[in-house]
């Protein structure tokens, strides 16, 4: 059993997870990461699961979608998730992670499971032996990116991300700002820059005209939407941001008494806290901009930047018309995806559909029948989002919400908290009647083999 080959391209959130669902239930992995021999545009770690964008993994509220799927994982034995709460730092109701801490956590693991193997060097070809699963992310080599869009049969499609920029925690003028939650829990999470009307309406106009990073002419800017620039934002309208990212509700600047116009929110980076990020301020203005414009927000007048903010590029394929259930290719069936190329958003589904492609393929090499989680569950919509509706032309990235799950049936009109709570406790009945019956079969299967 120890000896059949399964291969990884990429060590990010979903090449980890595959890798550890495989290896501890006794299977030999190689995983291949290019890192530190050749980084992508958005890396500078040679650590796994490196996080570029957000250090936020989401809600922990026991009735949130987010929160769900986190407990789905978790039974699954999450890698990803065991090493976040280690790194944890304050960020409210949200799961913030020191980033560095826990890419150190997560490559620690990695590199001393004893059924793991790990080569340092970028895989530009698809092995031709044993189980190949690519998990190389948004940031795919052009080298891979080539042999990925020829075995599909079509063109590879694509998104800009963008990222916010990190602050200098000691360079803050704290005389100007305030901790304070949204939602009155944990009021040292967060720290706000309130403004008054006139700043915000300066604020606004001063990004409206920034010089921009220009996108390539051959290069659609297709953004997520849960991650748009601030500058898309504002072309929406001088209000878009007061009613985004920086609105003030549930705010109290204990100077003024009153409630600001405005605020810029700044999120802890790491524990102890010696740098914070712009909360929502993702980005594809010129750096110098981005300096000038964002210096004029209180209390960051004399603020150094750690990190600007900026755009790349997000590869991910048409995954309804390409893969199965089980995300191996339709075509080639021993070749598997995983993370955010399969049309996934955020870095816990990239993570859980990397578990996925592990157990199926461990249930593969067990000689068991697929069995995808009822539709009801997190694990269970996410897949079918992503492998159903083949004709779907408009296929776009995808991250856990309510409305993937199926509604509730001959119930009477209630309340939205209390809905989404009994969709909650549907889907922990659904899943843990499934896993159950499944980490049987897995365990039966093993000790007559």
């Amino acid at each position: 059993m120890k000896q059949t080959k399964v291969n990884i391209i990429g060590a990010g959130m979903a090449g980890v997870e595959a890798a550890m669902m495989i290896a501890k239930h006794g299977f030999n992995v190689r995983l291949f990461e290019m890192k530190p021999k050749k980084f992508s545009p958005a890396h500078k770690s040679p650590n796994f699961a490196e996080i570029v964008c957000s250090n936020s993994f989401g809600s922990l509220d026991e009735y949130t979608a987010p929160a769900l799927l986190k407990d789905e994982m978790n039974q699954f034995g999450s890698v990803i998730l065991s090493q976040a709460m280690e790194a944890r730092v304050p960020a409210g109701r949200a799961l913030g992670v020191d980033r560095e801490k826990f890419s150190a956590l997560v490559t620690s693991v990695i590199a001393n499971h004893p059924h793991i193997e790990i080569v340092r060097e970028e895989c530009a070809t698809i092995p031709d032996d044993g189980y190949v699963v690519i998990a190389t992310g948004p940031m795919t080599s052009d080298a891979l990116s080539s042999q990925v869009a020829k075995l599909i049969g079509n063109e590879t499609l694509y998104f800009y991300d963008s990222i916010s920029p990190i602050v200098d925690a000691a360079t803050i003028d704290m005389d100007q700002v305030f901790y304070g939650s949204r939602y009155e829990m944990d009021q040292k999470d967060y720290l706000n820059c309130p403004m008054t009307k006139e700043q915000y309406d300066i604020f606004v106009s001063e990004i409206k005209n920034a010089q921009k990073v220009e996108v390539r002419d051959f290069e659609e800017l297709k953004c997520f939407e849960g991650c748009q620039p601030i500058e898309n934002l504002v072309d929406r309208g001088l209000q878009t941001l007061a009613f985004g990212p920086m609105k003030p509700v549930g705010l109290t600047d204990p100077k003024t008494g009153k409630t600001p116009y405005a605020v810029v929110q700044l999120r802890r980076e790491n524990m102890p806290t010696t740098m914070y990020n712009l909360v929502g301020f993702q980005t594809r203005m010129k750096w110098g901009e981005q300096k000038r414009i964002f210096s004029t927000i209180p209390g960051l007048e004399r603020v150094e930047f750690i990190r600007m903010g900026s755009m790349h590029r997000n590869t991910y394929i048409h995954s309804p018309s390409t893969l199965k259930e089980d995300l191996a290719l339709k075509t080639q069936d021993r070749i598997f995806f995983a993370g955010q190329l399969t049309g996934v958003e955020g870095y816990v589904e990239s993570a859980a559909m990397g578990q996925w492609v592990g157990l199926c393929i461990v249930q593969r090499l067990l000689g068991l029948d697929l069995r995808v989680p009822p539709p009801d569950t997190a694990f269970g919509a996410l897949i079918r989002v992503i492998t159903s509706n083949p004709l779907q032309s408009d296929f776009s990235p995808m991250n856990i919400n309510f409305g993937i799950l199926p509604p509730l049936e001959n119930t009477p009109r209630m309340k939205k908290k209390d809905r989404r709570k009994k969709m909650v406790e549907r889907a922990q009945s659904s899943f843990k009647a499934w896993w159950h019956e499944r980490k049987e079969a897995i365990q039966n299967t093993k000790q007559t083999s």
